[in-house]
């Protein structure tokens, strides 16, 4: 059981060096997708290790609302899905994915797949200022009528589905990769072979998550065309031989643990985390590069503070693996010189306008902040930052945003004032509910087993 939060939450320094070990939530991105592809298998599928947060409990109602059974046992871990093949049947359903990017994006291509149909789909207020219009254009293409009720090319949308007809198909997933694979999970369903044509730029680690998992449940690999151009063949249907789906650890969430030891010294071993399906394991390299060493071990990875090499200035792309880029800004006021970050333009479309948010933060802090559309430079004042400090605590605005809360908490590990006392609090930090409900309980476990030694 969760313990309850405050609405701001003051966190407590470590004054010993971190010691122990952290079980990570299952991987978001991956139950999510692995959710949908149940969904379309015929017969059922039961997903183990999975997340269960805001997001996946969103999705998980949604496909109930469209008439396709999901039985939760959040106690161990477990989604049970009823697939229907290519099916859906409820006829009319009205759907909410909250603020969920990838509930409303593959829900949303599942919804267009349908044979026939009229399903309504809305989100919160910043769900309908995420990018959708590269995915409605593609399924219009494909022969789905979605109307826009307010804004051209956002939520709160209409479909009424006619199936996928396949052929030649051009897509736009520049603002967001789940547009892609939206609908690459659903292409299979489409009347004949699907010919993709990419326009602009997209961030292959989410892809390859994408058509890695497709093929884990029995679909083809995609048929390479030429550069940006891609086959997805028809009539393989989705299939799961064994019935049952691992899910793994949260790369993602695995980032704030990974640099707890270069805020507070010692080591942590992250359980279960293994290079796999997720892009975002590449923080660790990060990390590396910042001071800490990173070692694969017989049941994850054990991360530790090395005094010879840490807190070293980072100049990073974070394009590729962007959700990890605020544990970074977050940390980089302990760093020595100059952190750069960059390739997080697109960022500014997600839960918040993340690059916005964390040099308005930073700047609360007293560091020096140089924030362009696509890059934030980030100069550490750690004498300004103690002076701050000292007099009382700075209060973290977080957007509502789950990175923001959990990326600061970690900076606020530091025992900058050599007191123990708190220095920094977390404006609403029950907003890590969207994709890790109990990141403050493994926090705290992790700071009483630290000190017990």
């Amino acid at each position: 059981m969760m313990t309850p939060l405050p609405d701001v939450l003051p966190i407590t320094p470590f004054t010993k060096p971190v010691h122990g070990e952290v079980t990570l939530p299952g991987s978001k991105s991956i139950t999510n997708r692995a959710l949908l592809l149940a969904a379309l298998c015929d017969g059922p599928v039961t997903l183990t290790g999975a997340l269960f947060s805001d997001d996946t409990r969103l999705m998980a109602e949604a496909l109930r609302r469209l008439g396709i059974p999901v039985t939760e046992n959040e106690a161990e871990k477990t989604l049970h899905v009823e697939g229907q093949g290519d099916k859906i049947p409820a006829q009319r359903a009205e759907l909410f994915v909250g603020n969920a990017g990838t509930a409303a994006r593959f829900l949303t291509a599942l919804c267009a797949a349908a044979p026939r149909g009229v399903f309504k789909v809305n989100g919160v207020l910043q769900m309908r200022k995420r990018p959708m219009k590269g995915l409605i254009d593609t399924l219009r293409d494909q022969g789905a009528k979605i109307t826009c009720t307010g804004e051209e090319g956002f939520f709160p949308i209409t479909i009424e589905a006619h199936g996928l007809k396949g052929g030649e198909v051009a897509i736009d997933a520049s603002e967001s990769s789940q547009m892609l694979s939206a609908f690459l999970m659903v292409a299979p369903l489409a009347g004949a072979h699907v010919d993709v044509a990419l326009i602009g730029h997209v961030r292959w680690p989410f892809i390859q998550m994408t058509t890695r998992l497709m093929e884990a449940f029995g679909q083809p690999r995609l048929g390479i065309m030429g550069h940006d151009r891609f086959r997805i063949a028809y009539g393989t249907r989705y299939t799961l031989a064994k019935g049952s789906y691992a899910i793994e650890p949260d790369a993602t969430a695995a980032s704030y643990y990974a640099a707890l030891p270069l805020v507070a010294g010692g080591e942590l071993t992250l359980t279960h985390l293994r290079w796999g399906l997720q892009g975002d394991t590449d923080f660790l390299g990060v990390m590396e590069r910042a001071g800490l060493r990173v070692e694969e071990a017989f049941d994850g990875f054990v991360v530790s503070f090395a005094p010879d090499l840490s807190h070293r200035k980072i100049t990073q792309d974070f394009n590729e693996f962007s959700d990890t880029f605020l544990t970074l800004a977050a940390i980089a006021p302990l760093l020595e010189g100059k952190t750069t970050i960059t390739g997080i333009a697109h960022t500014r479309k997600q839960e918040t306008d993340r690059v916005a948010g964390m040099a308005c933060e930073l700047k609360k802090l007293g560091q020096g902040v140089v924030e362009t559309e696509d890059s934030l430079e980030i100069t550490p004042n750690l004498d300004e930052l103690r002076k701050r400090a000292a007099q009382g605590l700075i209060e973290i605005e977080t957007y509502d945003d789950h990175r923001f809360a959990m990326s600061f908490a970690v900076l606020g590990c530091h025992d900058l004032l050599k007191n123990g006392r708190p220095w920094l609090s977390i404006n609403n930090p029950a907003c890590c509910a969207k994709t890790f409900p109990n990141f403050f309980d493994v926090l705290k476990s992790v700071w009483e087993n630290s000190h017990q030694k």
